[in-house]
């Protein structure tokens, strides 16, 4: 592993291979997890690059059916802007109390800036290119009553430019971090994956991705995958039951030269298969309340506990707590190190 310059351990310190053996002894992957290693999470810096977004909340009342058509009428009382997408993990990773680098791309408009001025008081160092030729992606929802009603994207691919710039910053920031997190959500930041899974093994660190689509294969070489349910499906095809699952997971596993894969399963909890084999924990009981961004809060749980030193088991044991709390919030939120203790 290249280790960071003095410089950048100011920022950066380097993690110790010893400390997973003594962490692991104090948390298991049930559901007696001890306390979270908040601790040693201020010690890790997690490197979080992928597509930006900006999530756009518009509350409000509703009294009345439009007159124009047979829709309610909103009447606005409140706005709320929030880090969205890959964002919302690096929001995650500092609400768990570890340091988090963003990388991606937005457009020179006023959505791109409000991501970089709500990184900033989030505490979150952000080194997001501007592609003066996109427009930054941007999820707007209505809600009254608290309840969704509307919800209007503005998103579109980035060109060649801005990828190459990314690209070419995306080595020095790897150098000055302990975990490299891919959040994918195909809106083309990560179009380049494979090339950026190769920089991180380059730099010798570990990759968690958060896939998108069907071919896995552009996710080849990285550490951990974690799809969910349906993502799994669309990638291996529908499994008869467990065993076929354990089948069809573990080829995948070796195919992609992955050192764990992660299923996230809803209400079904968490299944975790690696060399030692298959490993599932029981979704905890919560209401859910709203379910946007529960696996950006299960990605930046499960690359702070990693990076603190936490075995995968334990480190999904933690994601699976955190994801029982998130879907309770309204939108996309954060958990925090003393609510999962």
């Amino acid at each position: 592993m290249t280790a960071p310059s003095d410089k950048e351990r100011v920022l950066w310190n380097d993690p110790r291979a010893s400390r997973r053996a003594a962490v692991d002894a104090q948390a298991t992957a049930g559901n007696d997890l001890g306390v979270f290693p908040a601790d040693k999470a201020a010690d890790t810096k997690i490197l979080v690059i992928g597509d930006v977004m900006l999530d756009r909340y518009w509350f409000g009342e509703v009294d009345r059916i439009s007159p124009e058509a047979p829709v309610p009428v909103v009447r606005v009382a409140r706005r709320e802007d929030r880090l969205g997408g890959a964002a919302n993990v690096a929001r995650n990773i500092v609400a768990l109390g570890a340091g988090a680098a963003l990388m991606g791309l937005v457009g020179k408009d006023e959505a791109g800036e409000k991501v970089a001025f709500l990184a900033g008081e989030e505490g979150i160092r952000a080194r997001l290119v501007i592609d003066e030729r996109m427009h930054t992606t941007l999820k707007m929802r209505v809600l009254g009553r608290q309840q969704q009603l509307l919800r209007v994207d503005f998103e579109e691919q980035p060109e060649a430019g801005g990828l190459d710039d990314l690209m070419a910053s995306a080595r020095t920031a790897m150098a000055a971090c302990d975990v490299v997190v891919l959040s994918d959500y195909a809106k083309g930041c990560l179009s380049r994956v494979e090339g950026l899974i190769a920089l991180a093994r380059e730099a010798g660190r570990p990759v968690l991705v958060d896939p998108k689509g069907h071919d896995y294969v552009r996710y080849r070489g990285a550490t951990i995958i974690t799809p969910n349910r349906a993502e799994m499906a669309q990638a291996v095809g529908a499994w008869a039951d467990e065993s076929d699952l354990e089948r069809r997971a573990q080829a995948l596993r070796q195919e992609l030269r992955l050192e764990a894969l992660l299923i996230t399963r809803s209400e079904q909890g968490m299944t975790l298969f690696t060399d030692k084999g298959r490993h599932h924990i029981d979704a905890q009981a919560h209401e859910v309340f709203d379910v946007s961004g529960a696996g950006d809060t299960v990605l930046a749980t499960l690359a702070v506990a990693r990076a603190s030193g936490l075995s995968w088991e334990a480190a999904m044991g933690w994601a699976n707590r955190a994801g029982g709390i998130v879907v309770g919030k309204l939108g996309t939120s954060v958990v925090t190190a003393g609510e999962l203790s």
